[in-house]
């Protein structure tokens, strides 16, 4: 790795979100002569043309590299320290990328909410990347960092005020403006069909402890019917993105050592309000997500996305709640300042792989959640690059 020609790699750089991973390295971080980056996809005119309308530099390397062609994706990873690959749903594009990146020892990064898939490449592939040096890190985007950090930010408070963890929290989502992404769609979607299609997959995919392979906790909260949440007086609604952000939290706990506890218990929802009209809220959401079975059917397409002036005005806030057993509370509250789908989530990937490369090169191999790997001084970068706020709320 040390005779790498490039720091980071965007796959997918002709997508989407891929072109925004790459305008946003472009911009942020014009000029800096240490971070060297290259731009990778199918073809190299549709890479060209990218690499213009984004503004990048007229010599900002590009890299033919396709999913069906595993000794163009091994060219490309034998070139670079690490791997941001947009490239979903990963369970059908994903494989070979990652087989190669873990056989090279190369750090890799993407935007994967594919629990099933996730726990097959754990299996897969964990011993060998403690044996390569990759760092795999999986979920990098809006799922599941901000959910991540946010409970890693307020156990943080938990432990000041109680003096201990707290065996329960409530992430709640208060206000979500902008969608979610179509590759997230998509690879909802394709989780769905392939246990279908596999019905013994049925429970994996609905087990909370799906990515804690050999540890199973307490029973959780299913999260899948409209209540009201006396302790926060606010009705809530299934939020559904929980199916991957809470395995990804207790993924965090394990892999950390289990600083919350093996008895810990976490949920998340989205807040509607209080009295009728938030109960009305409430059963409305989980009417339109228990009707489709795949979340929201007005996102974009995979390839497809929201105006800049769309991403730029959307934003969210998340609040997380740490609960004592005498019923004491600590919330933190995570906001980003963009769309969470795709201007967030482009940001935030970028960041984690930077952060990674730069302020934790010292994180073991092995495969990772981001937050379990770089903690503080991740949150430290998205605070002061990605638009990130945390916050106690008193």
């Amino acid at each position: 790795m040390s005779s790498s020609k490039f720091d980071i790699v965007v796959y997918g750089a002709t997508g989407f979100t891929g072109q925004l991973i790459a305008e946003y390295l472009a911009e942020h971080y014009k000029g800096d002569a240490n971070l060297k980056w290259a731009m990778a996809g199918r073809s190299r005119d549709k890479l060209a043309s990218v690499r213009d309308a984004i503004g990048a530099p007229a010599d900002t390397p590009l890299i033919v590299a396709d999913a069906s062609d595993p000794a163009s994706l091994k060219a490309m990873v034998g070139q670079t320290k690490s791997v941001i690959s947009t490239v979903g749903p990963y369970q059908l594009y994903g494989n070979e990328l990652l087989a190669a990146c873990v056989a090279d020892g190369i750090d890799y990064f993407d935007l994967c909410g594919e629990p099933l898939w996730m726990r097959q490449m754990i299996e897969t592939h964990e011993a060998q990347a403690k044996a390569t040096g990759a760092r795999i890190m999986f979920s990098c985007g809006y799922d599941s960092v901000p959910f991540e950090l946010g409970v890693f930010c307020v156990q943080e408070e938990a432990k000041k005020v109680f003096g201990t963890a707290a065996s329960r929290v409530k992430g709640r989502v208060r206000v979500m403006k902008g969608t979610l992404s179509g590759g997230t769609a998509a690879s909802m979607k394709a989780t769905f069909v392939t246990a279908a299609r596999d019905l013994s997959l049925v429970a994996l995919l609905r087990n909370p402890f799906s990515l804690t392979p050999g540890f199973e906790g307490p029973k959780q909260p299913p999260g899948n019917k409209p209540m009201l949440d006396e302790e926060l007086t606010s009705w809530t609604a299934p939020f559904v993105m929980a199916t991957i952000n809470t395995r990804n939290v207790h993924r965090s706990n394990a892999l950390m050592g289990f600083p919350y506890g093996k008895d810990f218990v976490y949920d998340e929802m989205m807040l509607t309000g209080s009295g009728e009209k938030g109960e009305e809220a409430a059963r409305r959401i989980a009417a339109s997500i228990n009707a489709e079975k795949m979340g929201p059917s007005n996102v974009p397409k995979p390839g497809e996305g929201p105006s800049r002036e769309e991403r730029e005005t959307g934003m969210y806030d998340l609040l997380f709640v740490a609960i004592a057993p005498d019923g004491k509370q600590v919330r933190a509250v995570v906001k980003g300042d963009r769309d969470p789908g795709y201007g967030s989530t482009s940001k935030m990937i970028s960041e984690c792989a930077t952060c990674l490369l730069r302020d934790t090169p010292d994180v073991p191999a092995g495969i990772w959640t981001p937050g379990a790997a770089m903690q503080h001084k991740l949150i430290k970068r998205l605070v002061d690059h990605a638009g990130l706020t945390f916050t106690v709320e008193k």
